[in-house]
C-alpha cells in the first residue's frame, strides 16, 4: 500500500520520537528531540502513514514573513527506499506555498536528496540587513542555524545550510 501524507496529530507523537530516536544520539545525522518538545511543535508536523502506521514525520517551521525551515525530515529505516521522504519533502513544500512562503531552508547531511528537490547549498545569511538584526533577536536555533551564527556551529559541524527559492 503506497504511504499517504497528512498532517500530525497530538496521537503521532510518540511515533514520530521513536522514528527520530533511530537517528539521533552520537554518531547520528539528527539533533535528538524531547517528547515535551514534539508535543509543543506538532503543528508544524506531517507524517507519512502506511497501513494506518506512522512511518515518517518532517516539519515545516516558519521562521520569517518569507523564510521557513524543513526540520525533523526522517523515514523509518524498513521503509527507506520508498520515496516516503520525498512524498513528506513534497507536502511540506505546498504547504509553504501555501502560506505565501517564497523559500525554504534546510540544514542536512543529505545533500543529494535536497539538491534533487532544488535546494542549493548557501553560505551567509541571504537576508537584508534589518532583516537579519531581527532574526537575530530570535531564540530559536533554527534561526541561528540559518544565519550561520557562530555560537550554533559546534552542534552543526559537517550539515550543509540549503535553500529552496520556492516559484
Amino acid at each position: 500500500m503506497p504511504a499517504v501524507v497528512r498532517r500530525a496529530r497530538t496521537g503521532d507523537v510518540v511515533a514520530i520520537k521513536s522514528i527520530v530516536d533511530r537517528y539521533s544520539g552520537s554518531g547520528r545525522k539528527m539533533l535528538a528531540k524531547e517528547l515535551v518538545t514534539l508535543y509543543e511543535d506538532v503543528q508544524d508536523f506531517q507524517v507519512a502513514e502506511v497501513d494506518g502506521e506512522v512511518v515518517g514525520c518532517g516539519a515545516l517551521h516558519v521562521l520569517w514573513a518569507d523564510l521557513g525551515e524543513v526540520r525533523t525530515l526522517a523515514v523509518h529505516p524498513e521503509h527507506r527506499d520508498r520515496r516516503i521522504g520525498r512524498l513528506l519533502l513534497q507536502s511540506l513544500i505546498e504547504t509553504a506555498r501555501e502560506l505565501g512562503l517564497s523559500r525554504l531552508f534546510a540544514l542536512t547531511f543529505h545533500t543529494a536528496f535536497f539538491g534533487r528537490a532544488g535546494f542549493t547549498p548557501i553560505d551567509g545569511a541571504p537576508v537584508d540587513p534589518d532583516t537579519y538584526d531581527a532574526l537575530r533577536r530570535s531564540y530559536d536555533p533554527g534561526v541561528a542555524e540559518f544565519l550561520n551564527l557562530e555560537y550554533v556551529k559546534p552542534n552543526t559541524l559537517g550539515n550543509t545550510r540549503m535553500l529552496l527559492h520556492l516559484a
